[in-house]
């Protein structure tokens, strides 16, 4: 391709010193060959807050949940958290963490998300546990995340939520089986989501776009680190060409019926390209979607460097969005479409 010749989009000077300063092994691209080395450090040193430091002196009501899983599969681990006091049915984020489908728990994710959304917007939190490739290759990591959210809006009423205001939602890894949920409950006629929260989603498998060569060997998460991981969840069926949408949603070709997105990147990232595609996708197939391509940020930004001036921007653009999405009467599908692009200086 081309995109050598005009190298990579410039990063955010606040992003470029905070990604300066991280070094080491951290930026090291994932391989075949230390994969495993890298799980095991990250089970070792990812934060895995217990039930009671969630709770936060009894800010928030905490359970960790076992709820059967999928045909033949094992249990799986949902931890349900809710401001505490609070005795109306509340809306729900059912949220799936990111990790590449190869690291992460559904527990490291929960304070940030608590402090963001759960209390200013009155909103309930479901973390997910689903199973990590390459020990569960898919569809298992999907088919526990659908187990855990046909079971938690069928239990709603104990759980203290409401069943038609649930927005399921990831990063990463995670918002990649976000907008995989989001198909498979339009298709299975599961629980209906009102919308669908998709933070720098890994929606291709392919990893042949324009952003994903230009930015090989400069964003968090390259083009190895990718093929690394969807060799990892897809093993011998990697790259086929009857891949089902499911395993990998940039290669649906009907977005129609779907809930309403919001889908943020970087424009220094290597999701780039099929994140933006995919919100094109929404629209052309009619449906509401909207778009942030965050200049100059790499994969990641708001967590290596949280307290810049565009990792502030986007935490905001995010709860906005929430917070219109749960204004809404009646639920959100279906409703007219509502499109905002960010894509240049400043934020949305």
């Amino acid at each position: 391709m081309d995109a050598v010749r005009g190298g990579a989009p410039p990063l955010d000077p606040e992003l470029a010193a905070a990604l300066a300063a991280l070094g080491g092994p951290a930026r090291e691209p994932l391989t075949l060959e230390n994969l495993a080395a890298r799980q095991e450090r990250d089970a070792a040193t990812r934060p895995r807050p217990t039930v009671r430091e969630l709770a936060a002196d009894g800010r928030f009501e905490v359970e960790e949940l076992r709820v059967p899983g999928p045909p033949g599969g094992p249990e799986v681990t949902l931890v349900s958290a809710r401001p505490a006091g609070r005795a109306r049915p509340l809306p729900l984020l059912y949220y799936m963490h990111g990790g590449g489908m190869v690291t992460g728990n559904a527990w490291s994710v929960l304070p940030q998300l608590l402090r963001a959304w759960a209390l200013p917007l009155e909103l309930a939190v479901v973390s997910v546990e689903y199973r990590l490739a390459p020990h569960a290759q898919y569809p298992d990591p999907l088919e526990d995340c659908w187990a855990g959210l046909v079971w938690t809006a069928g239990h709603a009423a104990e759980l203290g939520i409401d069943p038609d205001r649930i927005v399921i939602g990831g990063k990463s890894a995670g918002g990649g089986l976000a907008a995989a949920l989001a198909l498979l409950t339009r298709d299975r006629g599961g629980p209906a989501p009102i919308g669908q929260l998709l933070l720098c989603p890994m929606l291709d498998d392919r990893s042949d776009t324009f952003s994903s060569h230009q930015m090989a060997g400069v964003d968090t998460w390259d083009r190895t680190s990718n093929a690394t991981a969807w060799r990892a969840l897809l093993g011998d069926r990697y790259g086929a060409a009857d891949l089902p949408p499911y395993a990998a949603p940039a290669r649906a070709e009907d977005l129609s019926g779907l809930p309403p997105a919001y889908i943020e990147v970087g424009s220094a990232e290597t999701f780039r390209d099929e994140d933006v595609a995919y919100a094109n996708a929404i629209w052309q197939a009619g449906g509401e979607a909207e778009l942030h391509v965050w200049p100059g940020a790499f994969h990641g930004f708001d967590t290596i460097a949280p307290r810049a001036s565009l990792s502030r921007d986007a935490r905001e653009a995010r709860t906005r969005w929430l917070r219109r999405l749960l204004a809404r009467p009646g639920g959100a599908v279906g409703r007219p479409a509502t499109v905002q692009v960010t894509a240049g200086a400043g934020p949305d």
